[in-house]
């Protein structure tokens, strides 16, 4: 029997704000707790899975695919710290990581082993394996991973609901005993004190805003200490250790202003103090470093600098500033890492990501060296610094990759400037680069502005309109949406595929200034960029209308769902996974997670009129019209506490009531799941495939 269209039941509810009445028929959906529901979320997975089983081969194709060119039994590049070398392992057959370790040989032997995942590795010491932990869970989630300096101690925490909750426990390395240390209902991350007596971590209000940090005494049975607590819901709160590891750190943040204490790690009884005190607008975050003998603080700001600037300050009166690297309209520092010897920043130029070193040089005024750029020979390319565990060391791990070269992890001498290949991400099946290309082309927006568009395909993909076609888009929160090499992605590409990324404004690829021009009343930005990006694609012959596909998750959900209402004939198909397609019902609930702090993003729509009207003109699921849209695909997941699944489930229920046309509109529910989706690299495999081939049929059918 033919599983029948769902149609959700109509409940109005009537919306009032600043004089203006929504009614809502499908807001009792957000009861989880109502069997209707559930029975509803059911209806619509029986519905996809009968509309889409004719795919089940080509989605076994994709996932073999995928599985044939990885390599599933591999190791990590080791990093140092103290006396061992740190390295996952995966293995074939098994969901998860292993975390494993081996001795070093030598102190002053910098160079990570080559460690060979068929033979047995001399002294190697299973840490942590996440298969066993998983075990009898739908779900697995690992969090923290945090290690005493000493080696001895392995603080862990997993979440195995998807909730994002995690439980936080101790292993004694020597012995291989838990300990009865046992921490619950945690935000997941963990942070041990100099000589490993306190673990210090956060846990979350009824929102999910991480906003008080506390202090456990290892192997104590009192309570636990609750060290600060934000009361400002519009802060999330952190808790970490500088790189020298001589503070510990809590850090609070809105979307605007931020705020860092200090304490001496070696003394975590003592009392947190401020460094900067916030201000409204002023964003900040520190490193330590010593200079000419000096504890100084090295801070990334943006008074007065849109794009940050680099200044140094004195440990103990930070109101003396020194600029390292002065604030620029085109270069966006991004992030500082320090050493004994070096610091090395992050930033971004022409919507790319760079790399660059300073010597800490006592012999000069500042204590710094001048910027030295590591360069990359490739047109499209993102890079990072990777793990770097060591306070004192000669070697600077870096990683680099683009769409067609696979992840690279280097290490920069520091001394001599050269780059050292430790190891590239395999690709098995004879993948070679060579038959791919990748290109930045330059879309013009509704209001002139250029937006950058990155693009890749096999260099035998016709360039007349024909090929079928995958655009991305993001843009929110400053998130840059960087290009980056996909084993699944080739399973589209030697389609015959093209994969573009629009980095619309609300991103951060091209400075703070574009973020800004995407955010708050100018969010309308973000759809009309997205859309001319899709066009652009279509007039340089890439593409066509008809062929092509669009896709998005989260913030990039929503819009999808905007581009859907504005410019439905620009696509065949839309894929929304995760969506914030209800964000105006979302933003003007205070009492839903995670709202409060989204108001710097958004605008707070209860106390601004203008702010509502503005959210209300591009709301995807009240501005769902009754014309035709194009085959759509919303993919949820039952516990993800960051988009609700009531959001995607309403917006499915507005279109398969409103829209015109014969379009397939589709749900899919994760019932164990989060807002990262389905845990184990196998089952994301298949969940990938799953989506794949719906984006192939489309492609193929339209």
């Amino acid at each position: 029997m033919s599983a029948p269209i769902p149609q959700a039941e109509v409940r109005p509810i009537v919306r009032s704000h600043h004089g203006d009445d929504f009614v809502d028929d499908y807001e009792w959906l957000r009861d989880k707790e109502d069997p209707a529901t559930l029975a509803y979320l059911e209806a619509e997975n029986a519905y996809t899975d009968e509309q889409t089983a004719h795919l089940e081969p080509l989605r076994q194709q994709i996932f073999d695919e995928i599985k044939a060119r990885t390599l599933e039994t591999d190791l990590s590049v080791p990093v140092r710290r103290g006396n061992w070398w740190y390295y996952a392992r995966t293995v074939e057959g098994q969901q998860y990581s292993i975390r494993c370790r081996c001795p070093i040989d030598d102190a002053d032997d910098w160079n990570p082993p080559s460690l060979d995942a068929e033979t047995a590795i001399a002294g190697e010491q299973v840490l942590l394996d996440s298969n066993v932990e998983a075990e009898g869970h739908e779900f697995f989630s690992l969090g923290a991973f945090s290690v005493t300096d000493d080696g001895n101690l392995l603080a862990w925490s997993v979440d195995l609901q998807g909730d994002e909750r995690y439980t936080i426990k101790v292993k004694d390395l020597r012995t291989g005993d838990v300990l009865p240390d046992e921490i619950t209902a945690t935000s997941g991350g963990a942070t041990w004190s100099i000589g490993a007596t306190h673990l210090f971590y956060t846990t979350v209000d009824e929102a999910w805003r991480p906003h008080k940090v506390w202090r456990h005494t290892l192997g104590s049975t009192d309570d636990d200490v609750l060290v600060f607590e934000e009361p400002d819901e519009r802060y999330f709160v952190g808790v970490g250790r500088t790189q020298s590891d001589k503070y510990l750190v809590i850090g609070l943040s809105s979307k605007i202003t931020s705020e860092v204490r200090v304490l001496e790690a070696d003394n975590p009884e003592g009392e947190f103090r401020v460094v900067l005190p916030r201000r409204d607008g002023i964003e900040y975050s520190l490193e330590h470093a010593v200079i000419s003998g000096e504890d100084v603080f090295l801070v990334l700001h943006n008074e007065d600098a849109i794009n940050f600037e680099l200044i140094s300050v004195p440990a103990d009166d930070p109101t003396t500033r020194t600029v390292l690297v002065p604030g620029s309209e085109t270069v966006r520092l991004e992030d500082v890492d320090v050493f004994e010897g070096q610091l090395v920043l992050s930033y971004r130029r022409d919507a790319l990501t760079r790399i660059g070193i300073m010597l800490i040089d006592p012999t000069i005024p500042s204590g710094i060296g001048p910027l030295q750029e590591i360069l990359f020979d490739e047109e499209l390319f993102t890079c990072g610094v990777g793990a770097n565990a060591e306070w004192v060391q000669p070697l600077i791990r870096v990683g680099v990759g683009s769409f067609i070269t696979p992840a690279s992890v280097y290490d920069y001498v520091v001394a001599t400037g050269e780059l050292i290949l430790r190891k590239q991400a395999p690709v098995l099946g004879g993948y070679d680069p060579a038959d791919y290309e990748q290109h930045r082309s330059w879309a013009v927006a509704d209001d002139g502005v250029r937006v950058p568009v990155s693009v890749v395909c096999r260099k035998d993909t016709p360039r007349d309109g024909t090929a079928p076609a995958l655009i991305y888009g993001y843009g929110s929160y400053e998130a840059s949406m960087d290009p980056g090499m996909s084993i699944a992605r080739l399973s589209l590409l030697d389609r015959g595929f093209v994969f573009a990324i629009a980095h619309v404004r609300g991103g951060g690829e091209l400075g703070r200034h574009w973020y800004d021009d995407g955010k708050m009343l100018n969010k309308r930005n973000t759809f009309t960029d997205f859309i001319a990006s899709a066009r652009h694609l279509v007039d340089e012959g890439w593409t066509s209308p008809d062929r092509l596909i669009a896709e998005g998750g989260s913030a990039g959900g929503l819009l999808m769902g905007a581009i859907a209402n504005l410019a439905p004939d620009a696509f065949a198909g839309i894929v929304a996974s995760v969506p914030f397609v209800d964000n105006l019902t979302t933003i003007l609930d205070p009492s839903l997670p995670l709202t409060v702090i989204e108001w710097d993003e958004w605008g707070n729509p209860l106390e601004d009129p203008e702010v509502y009207a503005y959210m209300k003109s591009y709301a995807p699921y009240e501005n769902v019209g009754e014309h035709p849209y194009p085959a759509i695909l919303a993919v949820t997941s039952l516990h993800d506490t960051r988009v609700l699944y009531v959001e995607p489930a309403k917006w499915v229920a507005r279109l398969r009531a409103t829209a015109t046309g014969d379009a397939p509109i589709l749900l899919k529910t994760e019932m164990h799941a989060g807002h990262g989706g389905v845990s184990g690299r196998y089952a994301s495999w298949k969940e990938r495939a799953w989506e794949l081939a719906w984006i192939i049929d489309v492609a193929r059918r339209s």
